[in-house]
Parts: C-alpha cells; structure tokens; sequence
C-alpha cells in the first residue's frame, strides 16, 4: 500500500485521448481528394466524379475512425477513379533531391554541435515539415534554421537516452519522403540497429521502400513495409512480420502526425517526433500549432527522471 501511495505521489502520467476523426478534419479530406486528383489528372469530370465519390464515403465514416483509416479509404478511391498508382511521385523524387542536396550542410551542423544526438532529432523533427496532406507550404531550409534554437511543447529527452542506452534494436516509424533523409541523419546518430518502416504502397507522399532506397537508408538500417496502405501505422491494418517486429523492439520511434494518430494510445512505449502541423493535432497533445514535440506516450515521471512500471 505504502508504494501505491509513493506511486501516486511521484508519477504523473502523460495521457492522450485516442485520436479519431473530427469534425475539422472532414474539409481536410475533401481537400486532400482535390489536390492528390489533380496531381493524378488534368480531366476536370475525373477529379468531380473523385470528389463526388468521397463526399458520399465521408457520410458514412464512423467519426471514431482515426484520420489515417479514413485517409486509406480516401487514396483508395484516387487510385480506382484516375487510374494513378502514385500521384505525388515526381514530387517525392523532388523533395528527396532537395534533402540530399542540404545532406552534407546538416551532417556539418551535427559534427559542430555540442549534442550531437539532440541536433540530429531537431534535424528529424525539421524534415517533417515536407507534408504535402495538410496542404501548406513550406521552405525546408528555413524550417531547419528555426527548429534548431525553437524550445520543444514536450521533451521526454532524458528518457530517450535512458532508452536508446538500454536498446539492442530499435524500430523507426518512417513519414514522409524526403523527410526520409533527415530520418538518415538521426539513425547515423543512434549507432544501434535500426529497422525503417515504410507504407506498403503509395500514399500522399509517404515513404516506400523505394523512396527510402532512394534516400540511401538502405546504408543504416534494414527497410521494411508495414504492410498497409493507409497514412499512418494503424496495427489492425499491418501485417504479422510488422507486428512480430513492432510488439518486440526494444525501442520505437515514430515520426509524423500521421504515426502519432494511429499510435497515440498504443499499449507501448513508442517515442513521437513531430511538428504539430494541424489545429487538431496540437489540441490533442495539449500544444499549440507549429510546436515541436518529443513525447513518450504514457511516460511515468520518477523521482529519478525514469520510467517505471506501475508497482
């Protein structure tokens, strides 16, 4: 009893709500079909019979569906009507260039740096910014300049390296292409076994494995697929190697908003690294919009600056 009330008394618990599909997030969507039509085709009764399709599945979606299984259904439908399997292809060959061109500028800013680790994930954090489905643009550069002196919304940093220290593999929830190289960046970093997830197929401009090869993680880690489509890591819709894989990690690092929406209440410890770039999701992390965020879902704060179990 006495070390329940110890419990009680020195652990507070970081929890969030369950994302799921808001009321803010239905434009969103309609947006989303708009440009992933338009970058898949020119024919104007295409992209109206795309929007007319999506209008009429967003009627129907339960609202407790997280945001990345409604979006699976949404580029399902992209696919099926314009016949494109990966719209934003040109694109993500674009952005991935871009970041490689900025690869040995980032890799100086690291060796200059009194925290090598922590540079390297403000780097990571930076590259989320290439996020072509929520719509707003963007200068990587920039971002890059700013991330690196902007205070964090949440810092679980002392137990990242308490964990990183402990971990004989860790699993790297992969985002977005071109992100993918500031990924490299962070995984050069941990000099641990990294395996890199990326979706199944393409989607919006999320990571493949062939984007990923392109990046060059195929250097610092093993890639794997998820085995889903969707935009985000929603286990119901993964495959059994990815579960195996997830379920025994020793350490899980998850980037993007679209990561965080399918995990944010997952039974396990998962890291988050993200730029909350939507109202929604800076109000489900208790953080305001354009704030950065390292955050250990469920973190019990020890006396000791650890986590511990539940006694």
């Amino acid at each position: 009893m006495r070390k329940f009330f110890i419990y009680l008394i020195f652990n507070e618990i970081k929890k969030f709500k369950q994302m799921k599909t808001y009321l803010d997030c239905l434009p969103c969507f309609m947006s989303q079909a708009l440009r992933a039509g338009r970058m898949a085709t020119n024919d104007e009764k295409k992209i109206k019979f795309l929007l007319d399709e999506v209008g009429c599945m967003i009627k129907d979606i339960p609202m407790e569906n997280t945001p990345p299984e409604t979006g699976d259904l949404i580029y399902q439908k992209v696919r099926e009507v314009t016949g494109v399997e990966d719209p934003y292809k040109k694109i993500k060959e674009s952005n991935i260039n871009e970041a490689l061109s900025l690869y040995p500028k980032l890799k100086q800013l690291i060796n200059n740096s009194p925290n090598k680790l922590l540079t390297a994930i403000r780097i990571a954090i930076a590259g989320n910014v290439i996020d072509l489905g929520v719509g707003k643009e963007f200068n990587i550069l920039e971002d890059v300049d700013k991330i690196l002196v902007q205070e964090f919304a949440i810092f679980d940093f002392e137990e990242f390296k308490y964990q990183l220290e402990k971990a004989k593999s860790i699993l790297y929830l992969g985002d977005n292409s071109g992100e993918s190289v500031f990924d490299k960046i962070l995984i050069e970093e941990l000099n641990k076994p990294v395996t890199y997830v990326v979706r199944d197929v393409p989607v919006i401009n999320d990571v493949t494995v062939e984007d990923a090869v392109n990046s060059g993680l195929d250097e610092v880690a093993e890639i794997i697929s998820s085995g889903s489509s969707a935009p985000g890591t929603i286990l119901n819709l993964c495959n059994d190697a990815f579960l195996e894989r997830f379920n025994n990690a020793d350490m899980i690092i998850s980037k993007g908003q679209g990561n965080y929406e399918g995990l944010s209440n997952v039974d396990r410890s998962v890291f988050f690294l993200l730029k909350a770039k939507c109202a929604v999701i800076a109000s489900n992390l208790g953080v305001k919009e354009n704030d950065i965020v390292l955050l250990l879902n469920n973190y019990r704060i020890t006396p000791h600056g650890k986590s511990s179990e539940i006694p």
